[in-house]
């Protein structure tokens, strides 16, 4: 039977848009939840839309999230990378609690192991204090790569607020094994990331790296088998990160938003998507 998700706007959709904007948007939209970029990454026409560093819109907001009745899931995102300062990232996680948001997103871009099973465990740690879960992140161009390689994270750092996040782009990419991710506690999944992309792999990292920032696709429209993944993992919120430039010159950053819903919601239902069971 299928199961009714909950489900966020994520940040890398909707990019160019300000934390209030994007709680107006998600709200308008129908999404439960909104997922934002609270730690500035510096990547080619990224807003810094720092909280932390504007009370104003922060006021505007808390404003929003109240009337509309939209939450925060997430923030992101917290990379692990050589010459890091871990205390750089706790601005951004006193905002995710301020909002009362439960998880931060991280990622890690450094092939030291040792350095970045100790930088995870920090991040780990310090979010801790704020009731923040630590989720991480494989990503096809970054050093932990593989769902392999995150559970040796893992079950290294062994925090019991560390995480585990699986994008479904970023699972078939990896050319992971659904019956791997079956086989891994429950209590490592609070939510996903959700959208399409084409079925054939890219073997150029440029490539990779454009569809992934730039042209995924809306669920149901790719050739990924999005409904496998989800049911491999425990019914929980799933996040639409659906970056797609030529959608979003189409249509405008409202109406793809809500095209992203329309169509997950389509998808899962269609499909029969309940996740794991048992």
């Amino acid at each position: 039977m299928f199961m009714e998700f909950q489900f966020s706007l994520a940040q890398l959709t909707v990019l160019n848009t300000s934390p209030a904007e994007i709680a107006s948007m998600a709200a308008d939209c129908g999404y439960d939840f909104v997922s934002m970029r609270q730690i500035y990454m510096g990547l080619p026409g990224e807003p810094d839309y720092d909280l932390s560093k504007n009370r104003a819109l922060m006021k505007e907001t808390k404003q929003i999230f109240a009337a509309a009745g939209i939450k925060l899931l997430d923030i992101e995102l917290a990379r692990v990378f050589d010459g890091m300062d871990v205390k750089k990232y706790e601005p951004a996680m006193e905002t995710a609690a301020e909002l009362g948001g439960k998880h931060v997103i991280s990622s890690i871009w450094t092939p030291d192991r040792e350095y970045y099973i100790a930088k995870f465990a920090e991040i780990c740690d310090l979010a801790k204090q704020y009731g923040l879960t630590v989720d991480l992140e494989y990503v096809p161009i970054a050093s932990v790569k593989t769902l392999a390689e995150t559970v040796d994270v893992l079950r290294t750092v062994n925090r019991s607020n560390a995480g585990l996040m699986v994008d479904v782009h970023h699972f078939h990419r990896a050319q992971d094994d659904v019956a791997e991710l079956v086989k891994l506690p429950e209590e490592w999944f609070h939510f996903g990331h959700l959208c399409d992309a084409p079925g054939e792999i890219p073997s150029d990292r440029d490539e990779m790296t454009r569809i992934l920032r730039e042209e995924r696709s809306y669920v149901g429209e790719g050739g990924i088998d999005v409904a496998s993944i989800m049911n491999a993992m425990p019914a929980m919120p799933y996040s639409i990160e659906l970056p797609n430039l030529k959608k979003v010159k189409e249509y405008g950053y409202r109406e793809h938003a809500r095209r992203c819903l329309e169509t997950a919601k389509a998808y899962c239902s269609g499909r029969g998507v309940t996740g794991r069971k048992g």
